[in-house]
């Protein structure tokens, strides 16, 4: 017989987790394995990694979730290497061989990569690939795809902020390129890599896919799963950063206790404050996050806000609670 599973004792967790994913791993599984060994409540990622891509998955926590979105719509930054000569049915090495070309070093020398660079680099159009999340009559594309079945997908604008390409010796001395890659959301680097591979006359597939940035969380802050699980309680506590992680583009505002308490009762609030779409307002007795909003007309706007009890749950989790806020309400 087994002996019974121990029950894990949930608790609030509010901050914000920068992870770097592992091989092999879908962004959920990761998700799930972070969230069981943080015992938190409640958890969510801010758009998904193939589990053939590594690197940089920001895991959102009790408030920050509600922050969640800004990382979906953030600028990425990927390193890629693309095998030159050979096309997958995904574009990837995980798909089936569908035609193998000639590589022509001449399509490598540094002027040509430049020319492709400029060729990709700025809006471009996408047609999204078949093994893909993207849903088509309430069914994602590769759902299809595994059915063997086609379907007709509309190209979709997206930016390609910042290109770089470089060539690399792949093992059995095969032709592949590095690519470094800042984009807009919605792009899809192994589509980018095909459409590299057609531009250069000889088709391409990815081998290696890394985020190493997004939104300016770079990879060099994350901890890996291993790293996690090394841990004990405490260590791991350390590695949740405060919700705010995820609001370094907003303008930062600070309410005095009166006014802090009106906000968080959805109270719009005037002040001298210039017209801003993204603010993030504070509280200054004590010092906490109290949610997002806008400024306009001299105006601050709450559109995202936290509630009195996570922000207590917040401060009981540092060193000194103060009540000021809170007391206000």
């Amino acid at each position: 017989m087994r002996a019974p599973r121990t029950r894990i004792q949930r608790r609030p967790v509010h901050g914000v987790l920068l992870l770097d994913k592992p091989l092999g791993l879908s962004s959920n599984d990761a998700l799930q394995k972070a969230k069981w060994l943080l015992r938190a409540e409640k958890a969510g990622h801010t758009g998904t990694l193939d589990p053939l891509a590594t690197g940089v998955l920001p895991l959102c926590f009790g408030a920050a979730t509600k922050f969640s979105q800004l990382q979906l719509d953030a600028p990425k930054t990927y390193e890629a290497i693309a095998l030159l000569g050979t096309t997958t049915t995904t574009g990837d090495a995980e798909g089936e061989v569908l035609a193998q070309r000639e590589v022509d070093p001449a399509q490598l020398t540094p002027e040509r990569l430049a020319e492709v660079q400029r060729q990709f680099t700025g809006p471009i159009r996408q047609v999204p690939p078949m093994h893909s999340a993207l849903k088509k009559d309430g069914k994602a594309l590769y759902e299809y795809a595994r059915a063997g079945i086609a379907v007709e997908r509309e190209a979709r604008a997206v930016v390609i902020h910042a290109l770089k390409l470089a060539p690399v010796q792949e093992t059995l001395g095969r032709y592949a390129i590095k690519i470094i890659v800042t984009c807009s959301k919605g792009t899809y680097i192994r589509t980018l890599g095909e459409d590299i591979g057609a531009a250069l006359g000889c088709g391409a597939h990815l081998t290696f896919l890394r985020r190493i940035d997004t939104g300016g969380l770079g990879v060099e802050r994350c901890v890996t799963l291993a790293a996690l699980e090394a841990m004990d309680e405490g260590e791991r506590m350390a590695c949740v950063h405060p919700a705010e992680i995820l609001l370094a583009q907003h303008v930062r505002v600070t309410l005095d206790s009166e006014n802090a308490g009106r906000f968080l009762s959805g109270v719009r609030r005037r002040g001298p404050w210039p017209d801003a779409p993204a603010v993030a307002v504070f509280g200054d007795d004590p010092h906490a996050l109290l949610g997002v909003g806008h400024t306009t007309a001299g105006e601050l706007v709450p559109d995202r806000l936290l509630s009195p009890l996570e922000i207590q749950q917040i401060l009981e989790s540092t060193p000194q609670v103060e009540r000021g806020i809170l007391e206000a309400l």
